[in-house]
């Protein structure tokens, strides 16, 4: 196979377009093309004179047209051999006892999925519930402010992925295919085709929750267990190694391999681990609130006369400042036609978080207006001082919005003038259960007040409208990444505490959906290798 990249064509391209670009690049007639498959699709807006599509295409040519080697060192401009998208998961041994994965987010599933893979037959612990009893307590929180501690949107099935955007973009450099794996595992358990090839692949809280279903029946066919309602109150460590766990109903499990794929929100787990002597240690992490403007302002902004185009969906946007005194402010998880939604999982706490289906046909988008928090800040040297910084402002939010998971909202007019709001203006809320109209100045710490102030009129010099008056600005947003590292070794495994190994984005190694599933499968990678040499 052969592979061309950079094949640029308008927006309102056909397919015949595409085909002939290949031929003209490859300088092959038509007869020639067996076949093509597109790897990769993205859409370019910075150009003059419209918004265009970008290819990268995989294309199979009849041997006639001459040896795939031949055409490339012939020196045509961005043609290259294609390479494996296969993934190749380790052999594997056996293990005394089967391994123990904590917690079923993207890591937990699919460090459960390779295992499974293997012959390893894992259990999966989960302190919630499956998707589809998750997503009904979820909505009770939304309509009347009923939080169950275990059952919300940090918490159960899928993780808090479940209920965000369904974001599969990321930086990882993935010569070993573990991207590909995810996406494909994600195909097959009903995530539409396109995510294999779209350069911001998405998959929808609506669809997540069904994929993260079938991809637990996968796991249980190859001979693993999913257990809900099952939380994890105690590690047991015996000699500096991992010996099993126990749950709240005083079931203990033994287990020589423990994977702690807890998420960035189980802070009694945190708390438990830092009992039993796992080295932890402070983690930066970011703070700040949700932004809302009319989703057709983005459009207008990022395309121009193109805005609204059927082909190329709602805009996108992602936006860094550096403030004078040092402080980074940026965008992050943004939702293009999506809602803020309550994301609180302790009680007296408000937590705000954005969401999207998978059509993100909601009148509003969404991001948050993130400013960096340092170890510096927390004010306590304690590795979980982090947490306690997040709930500091957390349970200020609660008590200022009313004390019944209202957020606090405020106009950015006002927010950037420093006067509390009374009302919403031409941008509706669309947090639930509800706002509370306020200065959420009071909800936040003072630097990051200040950053958020500098940075939204830069922001507007890039996006025009983007400090509107009338945008709305929900808080306070806490949990975009873990305040805690749980340390471990180029093996995976926990510096301190042998069988134990650290995963994904609450242990402080991934940063959304896709890096958290593909450190799971790191994970399990190692876990198979340590039995394959021992065996």
């Amino acid at each position: 196979m052969l592979r061309l990249t950079s094949l640029t064509l308008p927006i309102g391209h056909s397919d015949t377009d595409l085909v002939d670009m290949i031929l003209n690049r490859l300088e092959i007639p038509s007869e020639s093309l067996v076949a093509y498959y597109v790897r990769r699709k993205s859409v370019d807006a910075r150009r003059r004179g419209g918004v265009f599509f970008v290819y990268t295409v995989d294309v199979e040519v009849d041997t006639a047209a001459g040896d795939e080697d031949a055409i490339v060192t012939a020196g045509k401009q961005g043609v290259s051999i294609a390479r494996s998208l296969e993934y190749r998961r380790p052999s594997s041994g056996k293990c005394s006892t089967r391994p123990v994965i904590i917690g079923t987010g993207p890591c937990g599933l699919f460090a459960g999925l390779i295992l499974a893979e293997a012959g390893l037959r894992p259990l999966l612990l989960e302190r919630g519930k499956p998707a589809k009893q998750r997503a009904k307590d979820v909505a009770a929180f939304w309509r009347d402010g009923t939080l169950d501690e275990n059952s919300n949107v940090q918490f159960g099935e899928g993780g808090a992925g479940t209920f965000s955007d369904g974001k599969l973009t990321t930086q990882i450099k993935d010569k070993h295919n573990r991207c590909r794996k995810v996406l494909d595992e994600f195909v097959a358990a009903g995530a539409a085709e396109e995510i294999l090839y779209l350069a911001k692949p998405h998959i929808g809280t609506d669809v997540l929750v069904k994929v993260v279903a079938n991809l637990r029946t996968k796991i249980v066919s190859l001979g693993g267990e999913v257990r809900f309602e099952s939380k994890v109150t105690e590690l047991l460590v015996e000699n500096g190694g991992v010996k099993g766990v126990v749950l709240t109903s005083g079931e203990e499990i033994a287990a020589a391999v423990v994977v702690a794929a807890i998420g960035h929100s189980a802070r009694d787990t945190f708390e438990e681990l830092h009992r039993k002597g796992v080295m932890c240690e402070q983690k930066a992490f970011s703070i700040g609130a949700r932004i809302e403007h009319p989703q057709g302002l983005i459009d207008k902004a990022q395309y121009g006369k193109y805005a609204g185009h059927p082909a190329i969906g709602h805009a996108e946007y992602k936006l860094v400042h550096h403030c004078a005194g040092g402080r980074g402010v940026y965008t992050f998880c943004m939702c293009p036609g999506g809602s803020v939604i309550g994301s609180s999982s302790e009680p007296g706490s408000v937590v705000t978080n954005g969401m999207s289906t998978f059509f993100r046909s909601a009148e509003n988008a969404n991001s948050a207006l993130l400013v960096g928090v340092a170890p510096a800040d927390f004010g306590s040297d304690h590795p979980l001082a982090g947490i306690e910084f997040q709930r500091i402002w957390e349970r200020a939010a609660f008590r200022l919005a009313g004390s019944c998971y209202n957020a606090p909202a405020q106009r950015v007019e006002d927010f950037l003038l420093g006067r509390p709001s009374t009302g919403a203006g031409s941008v509706k809320p669309s947090y639930s259960p509800s706002v509370c109209y306020c200065d959420i100045s009071h909800c936040l710490p003072a630097f990051a007040v200040d950053a958020m102030r500098q940075a939204l009129p830069e922001f507007d010099k890039k996006i025009r409208g983007f400090s509107m008056g009338d945008a709305l600005l929900t808080a306070p947003e806490t949990r975009s990444s873990s305040p805690v590292r749980i340390t471990r070794n180029k093996m995976y495994e926990s510096v301190n505490t042998s069988g134990l190994y650290p995963a994904g984005e609450g242990a402080g190694y991934a940063g959304g959906i896709m890096s958290a599933a593909v450190d799971g499968i790191k994970v399990a990678e190692s876990i198979l290798q340590k039995f394959s040499n021992i065996s």
